[in-house]
């Protein structure tokens, strides 16, 4: 059996006919850039999620990167940021001109471990930008609660965790809808891919929505008059297309991942040297898996993913070093993140896309379990 981390071609098989059908349209109206596919996504999407404003832009990186423009955030700035993510969360705020500063991250779930949050408060701290991770919420009711007692923005990074329900207080909210802005990646494996890369920035705040605007588009506000600089940072209108087909599909999408998150649960439960992932119980139980990855604390990680590769399975690390390990971070102040260092030597994450079938989990499972009971 042959089994992929992910697997893009199914989706396309099942849903393949209206992608072409739009992007046909899409070729034929000769409205490549902007129009009304951009105009009408951004719409649909602000609503799925909640928020008065959507801003479509390139890619994920420069949804965080435009996030912290607008509000103002450089040089002599810092932002606190999970060190167990994807480098462009702290890439976002290095470009800046910011200083990213590192948490920990709490070992159920890997995101950032609000316990420490207020310990790493400056002066300098202008905003605190959490990481729903793997598509699991992190605990947004005490980020939320810090970030008011201090007078912090908050920038949620979403780039997993499209569709994610967040237990805020007494309200159950979306990602991306809870702080002052939320940051979306339409990457391809993304739980909502694009056939290329997107991004998407959302906010209640039209002072804030208007500043995007103008970011995304070299700082003109109107064309050839610009008032900031800016970047070329838009989402093509083939792109737009696309991904307004997927979306009413996603919910659908995401229950497919809940159930393969439980199967696998069941499944793996109980094997000696396995810590399967979990939630923040504060959040309620409102992720959309866009990863399962589970902890090998008894046999070296890289043993168990190159056995899983001779039976067919392929596997991901995501990820190895965490930031404040990367080269590029050593000139800043060491940071100490103990978790971070441990998990990122154990975690794995096991084949996840929603049109799995069980049959392929039970034989991922078996081979996991042939491999630990060895």
């Amino acid at each position: 059996m042959n089994i992929p981390p992910f697997d893009i071609s199914v989706q396309f098989s099942q849903i393949g006919t209206e992608i072409s059908q739009a992007v046909n349209q899409v070729l034929a109206s000769g409205q490549y850039i902007g129009g009304v596919n951009v105009l009408e996504f951004e719409r649909e999407f602000a609503a799925y999620i909640g928020c008065d404003y959507g801003i479509a832009c390139n890619s994920g990186t420069d949804a965080l990167y435009l996030s912290l423009r607008a509000l103002g955030i450089a040089q002599g700035d810092q932002v606190i940021v999970p060190t167990f993510t994807f480098f462009a969360s702290a890439e976002a705020i290095s470009l800046t001109g910011a200083t990213p500063v590192f948490i920990d991250i709490e070992p159920a779930s890997f995101n950032l471990d609000v316990i420490q949050l207020e310990t790493l408060i400056t002066p300098q701290t202008k905003a605190i930008m959490p990481v729903h991770l793997f598509g699991r919420p992190a605990n947004m009711t005490a980020v939320m609660a810090i970030a008011r007692t201090h007078g912090l923005y908050v920038i949620e990074d979403c780039a997993q965790s499209t569709g994610a329900i967040s237990k805020v207080g007494d309200q159950n909210l979306t990602t991306g809808q809870i702080g002052d802005l939320g940051c979306f990646s339409f990457y391809p494996t993304k739980n909502l891919g694009a056939c290329g890369d997107g991004g998407m920035v959302t906010t209640n705040d039209p002072e804030l929505a208007n500043k995007i605007k103008i970011l995304r588009e070299h700082g003109s506000p109107q064309r050839y008059y610009h008032t900031d600089l800016g970047l070329n940072s838009r989402l093509d209108a083939i792109q737009a297309a696309i991904l307004r087909v997927k979306l009413p599909y996603l919910d659908n999408w995401n229950q497919n991942r809940l159930k393969i998150s439980e199967i696998y649960g069941e499944l793996l439960a109980d094997l000696p040297g396995l810590v399967l992932p979990g939630c923040c119980p504060e959040c309620g139980m409102g992720a959309v898996w866009n990863q399962y990855t589970v902890r090998f604390t008894a046999i070296k990680r890289d043993l168990v993913q190159a056995q899983l590769k001779q039976v067919g399975i392929t596997t991901i690390i995501y990820y190895p070093l965490p930031i404040h390990r990367q080269v590029v971070y050593q000139n800043l102040a060491p940071s100490h993140c103990p978790q971070a260092d441990l998990i990122a030597t154990q975690v794995l994450s096991l084949p996840m896309f929603p049109e799995i079938s069980r049959s392929q989990q039970e034989y991922v499972a078996e081979q996991i379990q042939r491999i630990l009971l060895a």
